[in-house]
């Protein structure tokens, strides 16, 4: 298979169902183990949405990584300097400069590092598909395929309890996270996924802001003649 895209889609089509969706997905190498210099892992992200009460649905969509490849490329765009913990250079040290940025760090160190092995595992080395540095990268060959491993899995709540209480306490955790006294400087606390679930309000209503130079590539004949050139910032 190609790129997945944004996991979460495939649990949210789950839940819609009234079903539990788990998913994961290798991506192209891009990321240090830790203590590492050299590129070893990709971002592999993981996905997890349940149901709750109506239309009430969970959802927690991750990279495995501190930030996604993307946000280095946002910053790159602003010309913004990027936290310390996000990258390495070609050294393997940390930077905070975009344009240095050879690879990304595990999220949490070595607990994102065990994360994303895990996932290069079971939607990789288990489906007898490329693992590790062989992945290819997306701009490698626009003409070949890629091979990359997706496992998706679905769990019918009915099989292990009533799918109504399931979906009322699914519904009641969600409501009691949000009840959940705020920490100094936080205004509200979120259940997992909620930010992400306003965001998607407010830009299908209002539409979604980004940088102009990205706007131009978008629109641009490069994109359209598929012309993915490293020299270009955004393909990288």
């Amino acid at each position: 298979m190609g790129h997945s895209g944004a996991i979460s889609y495939f649990v949210r089509q789950a839940a819609r169902e009234g079903l539990i969706g788990l998913s994961i997905c290798q991506s192209d190498p891009m990321v240090v183990p830790f203590g590492g210099a050299d590129i070893y892992y990709g971002t592999n992200p993981l996905a997890f949405a349940a149901p709750g009460e109506g239309d009430d649905i969970i959802t927690f969509d991750m990279a495995t990584t501190v930030q996604a490849w993307g946000k280095v490329l946002d910053a790159r765009s602003r010309n913004e300097s990027i936290p310390e913990n996000w990258a390495v250079d070609k050294n393997g040290a940390p930077t905070q400069d975009p344009f240095a940025v050879n690879a990304l760090l595990p999220a949490a160190g070595p607990k994102g590092y065990g994360l994303m092995m895990m996932i290069d595992i079971l939607s990789g080395i288990l489906l007898g598909l490329p693992f590790g540095r062989q992945v290819s990268s997306m701009y490698e060959d626009l003409h070949a395929g890629r091979n990359l491993g997706q496992l998706h899995l679905v769990i019918n709540p009915a099989f292990f309890s009533s799918c109504e209480l399931f979906r009322k306490h699914i519904s009641q955790t969600m409501q009691e996270l949000n009840s959940v006294k705020p920490a100094p400087g936080f205004k509200q606390v979120y259940y997992p996924g909620q930010d992400q679930d306003i965001k998607q309000k407010n830009a299908d209503m209002n539409g979604i802001d980004i940088v102009d130079d990205i706007y131009q590539y978008l629109i641009s004949d490069a994109l359209y003649l598929k012309s993915y050139e490293t020299k270009n910032p955004f393909a990288q």
